[in-house]
């Protein structure tokens, strides 16, 4: 079926203008049709099978290295996700006010406190003045003439929790994560954003002293951004130190079409059709478009006070240097291939000596035995020739999420892959064994190396798995839909690049999923 037989003109402007063509949006209408194939599990990476464990010098003598390398001028940078509103940290509130406070009236404790959905919101009130925002709520309504303590202790925790919310008072489910105040210091308070460049300053700072980092926004939050940009970066610049901070949103042209449960396009109230955004593996093309050199990631919620970033910072360097060692052994060796090729040299000392390397520094198989010599260089070839990322991996203690496992291939590309639930048919007995028997979680927190051995930028839309998205279901407008996410940022879209894994301490991840989680001690 044609896209003019299944598309109005008007439908054809849309898509167009959405920076789509009629072809890639019929081929997303395909995936639906046809499913995406589950992953196929083949074990979990464990330490000494896939995950790499660090001794205490190795870990020093990396940071070393990452130090003395990773400080030329312009070469490390920071890549953040940091589209995520705050909505959800502050769902669980936003709930129980739409069923506890309608109508204005007031609200006890006792009455919250009994509805067993909501049990954690008095922990909330009762330790108020231990969250970074207190005092911004505190004053806020001192400006409107009422004062918080006798709010909370006459009942009218609903009127707290709708000038916390509302757009009227602080507006926090309204504001992007990485705006919303985490870290209370003696004089001043760090939201999300400024703790990244904070800890940038530990181990991005290069010889000149600058750091470069780069966030992902949302595009209705890009100014609010900008203006905290402005507002911080006089502050926080010292001792020479200079930040060159940017953004950049994810391309509409990423977006996906919507179905019902007829696999049919769906449809806004004027007609038109809905398009979503497409995950964050979209954000492939935002890190694609940098161009960068060697690119630490992180999510904008996984940040900690100064008490706690010299152990972060230690494992980055680490990991940095992780990467930086296997980089450069690569580069040499691609190099030495060009050479043995000019000099028609033999190359089988070389061929297994790459061998070897491969084998316990990427845990990569060797071409078949009966491979020629030319065609073992140009396996060695292809298969260096590739992005690589040392990735982060932290004992598993419950978190949602992914983790590194061992894939088969077939249904999509084998080898080391970091996997998320939804990728997984649990339904299979023998997978959801597996999935169950993994022993680390993906806390995003990697660094890649994104140019060849010539210094060119490798184009990262070459080394993706295309099959290996994701069908979920949403709703809008209390319309019920499927929606299509694209290969994962470090899942499907890096699913082809040269893969590490390094155990962490559980300790260097410290996300904020809900605002509860604020008052943890690693948050104190």
């Amino acid at each position: 079926m044609t896209g003019a037989q299944v598309f109005s003109p008007a439908d054809i402007e849309q898509i167009e203008k959405h920076g789509l063509t009629v072809a890639q949006v019929e081929a997303q209408l395909e995936i639906f049709r046809r499913g995406i194939e589950p992953i196929d599990l083949d074990r979990p990476c464990t330490v000494g099978d896939g995950i790499l464990r660090l001794g205490e010098d190795e870990i020093d003598r990396l940071g070393d290295l990452y130090a003395a390398r990773g400080a030329d001028p312009g070469r490390a940078m920071k890549f953040v996700p940091a589209s995520g509103a705050a909505s959800r940290m502050f769902q669980l509130l936003v709930s129980c006010y739409a069923k506890h406070g309608r109508g204005g009236r007031p609200v006890s404790m006792e009455e919250v406190l009994n509805d067993p959905e909501y049990a954690e919101i008095p922990k909330m009130f009762t330790q108020l003045d231990r969250f970074a925002f207190y005092d911004q709520l505190r004053a806020g309504l001192a400006r409107e003439g009422k004062k918080l303590e006798e709010m909370l202790e006459d009942g009218r925790c609903y009127q707290v929790v709708e000038y916390l919310l509302a757009e009227k008072g602080l507006n926090l489910a309204g504001m992007p994560k990485g705006l919303i105040a985490f870290h209370r210091y003696p004089d001043h308070v760090r939201t999300p954003f400024i703790e990244h460049l904070v800890e940038a300053l530990f181990y991005l700072r290069d010889r000149n002293g600058r750091c470069r980092l780069h966030f992902t926004v949302a595009a209705a939050h890009r100014r609010l951004f900008e203006q905290h940009r402005e507002q911080v970066l006089r502050s926080l610049s010292r001792d020479g130190a200079e930040f060159m901070v940017d953004f950049s949103v994810q391309d509409p042209a990423t977006d996906t079409i919507a179905v019902d449960h007829d696999n049919q396009p769906c449809r806004n109230p004027d007609g038109s059709l809905v398009f979503r955004p497409g995950g964050h593996g979209a954000l492939l093309v935002n890190l694609n478009n940098l161009q960068g050199d060697l690119v630490f990631i992180k999510n904008i919620d996984n940040v900690v006070p100064d008490r706690l970033k010299p152990l972060i910072c230690r494992y980055e360097k680490a990991l940095g240097g992780c990467l930086v060692e296997l980089q450069e052994k690569i580069f040499s060796y691609l190099r030495r291939l060009d050479e043995s090729a000019a000099a028609a040299a033999d190359p089988a000392p070389l061929l297994a000596e790459i061998a070897a390397f491969a084998a316990a520094s990427l845990d990569l198989k060797p071409p078949a035995a009966a491979a020629s010599p030319s065609q073992q260089a140009a396996y060695w070839r292809s298969r260096l020739d590739r992005p690589l990322r040392v990735c982060a991996m932290v004992k598993n203690e419950g978190h949602p999420g992914g983790g590194p496992f061992w894939v088969r291939p077939g249904r999509h590309l084998g080898g080391k892959q970091i996997v998320e639930s939804a990728q997984v048919a649990m339904e299979n007995e023998e997978q959801r064994q597996i999935w169950e028997q993994a022993t680390h979680f993906n806390p995003v927190d990697l660094v890649c190396g994104l140019r060849d051995y010539r210094g060119r930028p490798f184009d990262l839309a070459k080394f993706t798995d295309p099959r290996a998205g994701l069908i979920t279901r949403k709703s809008k407008d209390g319309q019920e839909l499927k929606a299509l996410e694209h290969p994962g940022l470090w899942n499907g879209a890096m699913a082809d690049w040269n893969t590490v894994f390094v155990e962490v301490p559980a300790a260097t991840f410290n996300p904020v999923k809900t605002v509860f989680d604020l008052l943890r001690p690693e948050h104190q």
